[in-house]
């Protein structure tokens, strides 16, 4: 089996594609996987990391406001397609896989005017640009979340849900090794604080504006702020000399960060919430503002109509973030409620189901 996936500029495509890769390697170790990035983006750091090649192409994305470096789009887009075209061609792929991102484009339209079998998957409830204007074309699309008829032809939408981190699927048994870990105490109720791998300026100005609370309420609190705000995090936490409070710029072990956390507040990317709805503690979402097509709030909304999620707006979270986690906190019928609904939504097997769309794709070929 010889494959292309493409795309990345982001973890929540770069995570995703690799996933992809893991488990068709998995079934079939001689499959032969290339992948095809955006030069300059994540993705060619990334990939290798994990053991894979990468080809880059010369793509960036079209701004949206005037800007002199619209003016080099168009020229990219045909490089770029014109080069894609030329790696699959030297390459012979059974299929190739978009998962989102600049690079995606010009590889399966390429693809597609070759004609070799194309599956593109879609990690958030509203669409990319990109992914809608591949959709009319491509053999499969595998999404997320459900009501995306809105955007894809029916017949070709496959329910598949975003693979998530395996470490994290069975996290009930990790809560002991988690105290010790982060030297908490089991006994106490816990917050998990994550802005994604950056951190996230508005939540950690919200969460620096309430530390008494955790203090004076004896709530322990992970918090991870991104490497840019962990200083200024680390010295408003000492003013109060707690073990309550925990800082870090980056957590590495998260699935032991998801077995002692019994409320999470979060971001709102396609990736997280898919692991949080695995993971099924009550959860409070503050979508990033500055997103495209505002799509960490069109996902946190299709929790929120299924009383699976609490969100807190970005703008309004400086404010409200600490009084709707107090309030949270003390209503345990609404901490039930929000469990048992998130977890309604969980997919743990992903990277299979998406697996079993490529089988069914090559099988027709």
């Amino acid at each position: 089996m010889k494959v292309i996936i493409s795309g990345g500029g982001t973890g929540g495509h770069i995570f995703p594609a690799v996933a992809i890769a893991n488990v068709i390697k998995k079934k079939y170790i001689d499959a032969d996987i290339l992948f095809i990035g955006a030069k300059s983006r994540m993705e060619m750091e990334k990939v290798p990391q994990a053991g894979y090649q990468i080809e880059g192409l010369w793509i960036s994305g079209l701004q949206r406001r005037l800007t002199w470096k619209n003016i080099s789009f168009p020229f990219k887009v045909v490089f770029s397609t014109l080069k894609a075209r030329s790696i699959i061609k030297d390459f012979k792929p059974d299929i190739v896989i978009g998962v989102g991102g600049y690079a995606s484009g010009p590889t399966l339209r390429a693809a597609i005017s070759l004609k070799i079998p194309t599956l593109i998957q879609e990690q958030n409830s509203y669409p990319g640009i990109t992914n809608k204007l591949l959709a009319k074309n491509v053999s499969k699309i595998c999404v997320a979340y459900d009501k995306m008829n809105r955007w894809f032809e029916e017949s070709k939408i496959c329910f598949t849900g975003n693979p998530v981190r395996q470490n994290i699927v069975d996290i009930e048994k990790k809560r002991e090794n988690a105290v010790s870990y982060f030297e908490l105490d089991g006994s106490k109720k816990t917050v998990l604080v994550v802005g994604g791998s950056l951190g996230a300026l508005t939540i950690n100005e919200s969460i620096a504006k309430g530390i008494r609370y955790f203090v004076e309420n004896d709530i322990q609190l992970i918090w991870q702020t991104g490497k840019n705000y962990f200083s200024q995090a680390k010295q408003e936490a000492s003013v109060f000399e707690s073990n309550n409070i925990k800082v870090f710029d980056f957590i590495y072990e998260m699935d032991l960060a998801y077995s002692i956390a019994d409320t999470i507040i979060s971001r709102a990317g396609a990736i997280a919430i898919s692991e949080l709805c695995v993971i099924g503690k009550p959860t409070i979402l503050v979508p990033s503002p500055n997103v495209s097509e505002d799509h960490q709030t069109k996902n946190a909304m299709a929790l929120v109509d299924k009383d699976a999620t609490i969100l807190v707006k970005d703008i309004d979270s400086r404010g409200d973030l600490i009084d709707k986690l107090a309030i949270l906190l003390k209503d345990e019928i609404k901490q039930t409620q929000l469990s048992d609904n998130i977890k309604k939504l969980g997919v743990r097997d992903a990277d299979q189901r998406i697996l079993e769309v490529l089988e069914e794709l090559l099988e027709k070929k």
